[in-house]
């Protein structure tokens, strides 16, 4: 049986100091490579738990918002990433001249077969480097309206209004024209038409549309509403409703539908007439003509 369990063992031993090839100067064998692997998953394991750490706990207690938060977090991962892989390899004895010769031919062929990749993970790093969106943010891109809740190396997760999450390569959100409605500050302004009769004063309409804004808890009071006497329509007056909004940049929609609601509850109490187009069709009759008499 102990001759057995030692046959087992030199069995084992083998296998784990099994020859695989050379690095330059350095032999890798089974063992380096297991050692490698699991060390190189620790680093990941770690680092991604320091993201979440600092994004989570240390960055909000310092007021910085979640998607500054969630950049800092993001390089810092990246530099520890980095800065752990060069001492993983330096300790397990990895010529790293060696390394750098395969990396070079590995770069040759990410130029040839991976330029899209290689193209998305720099725009990940200019994204989180220059922050022209973060998480959080309200985008708007190629028809495409959403808030972006996720940040990666290779691409920009946005979750749309109907809960939809959609993969947005970092290099459309680098080269392509974006509309971010937050970047500054999530107050936004909102300008609703609005068309009414001929017959009605414009100062009563003015006051009336104003007063509505006024009401509605998710319109800001400062700046405060305003209304434009657009243009003289073909069968209305045409007026624009501004109004200034946090709570509902991400949907501004459902604030259209709750002024419109009011707007049009008040404009019935009010008498004010709602126009609509009107189309006035003439008919000419043509004169009888006496038939001709036969010869």
């Amino acid at each position: 049986m102990m001759a057995a369990e030692k046959d087992l063992f030199d069995w084992f031993f083998e296998i784990w100091q099994y020859h695989l090839f050379h690095l330059g100067k350095t032999p890798i064998t089974t063992k380096s490579i297991i050692l490698l692997a699991i060390a190189l998953y620790l680093l990941f394991f770690f680092t991604g738990w320091v993201k979440r750490f600092l994004a989570g706990r240390i960055f909000p207690r310092y007021g910085i918002e979640p998607g500054v938060a969630q950049s800092m977090a993001t390089i810092t991962r990246y530099l520890l990433v980095v800065v752990g892989a060069i001492i993983i390899f330096q300790t397990s004895g990895i010529d790293l001249s060696a390394l750098g010769i395969m990396m070079g031919a590995l770069g040759i062929g990410i130029g040839f077969g991976l330029q899209n990749v290689a193209n998305n993970f720099i725009s990940g790093i200019i994204i989180l480097f220059e922050r022209p969106v973060k998480i959080g943010d309200r985008i708007e891109i190629d028809q495409l309206q959403g808030n972006i809740v996720e940040i990666s190396a290779r691409s920009t997760t946005v979750l749309t209004n109907d809960n939809i999450s959609v993969i947005v390569p970092n290099s459309d959100l680098v080269s392509q024209r974006v509309i971010n409605w937050t970047h500054n500050t999530k107050n936004v302004r909102l300008n609703f038409p609005v068309g009414v009769s001929y017959k009605e004063d414009p100062n009563r309409v003015r006051k009336l549309l104003v007063d509505i804004a006024m009401a509605n808890p998710g319109v800001l009071p400062e700046p405060s509403p305003d209304v434009l006497f657009d243009n003289f329509g073909d069968s209305s007056l045409n007026f624009v409703l501004r109004v200034w909004t946090a709570e509902y940049s991400n949907t501004p929609n459902v604030l259209k539908s709750q002024l419109y609601y009011a707007i049009f509850d008040a404009f019935r109490e009010h008498q004010i007439e709602i126009p609509f187009p009107q189309l006035d069709l003439h008919v000419k009759s043509a004169a009888k003509t006496e038939a001709p008499k036969p010869l």
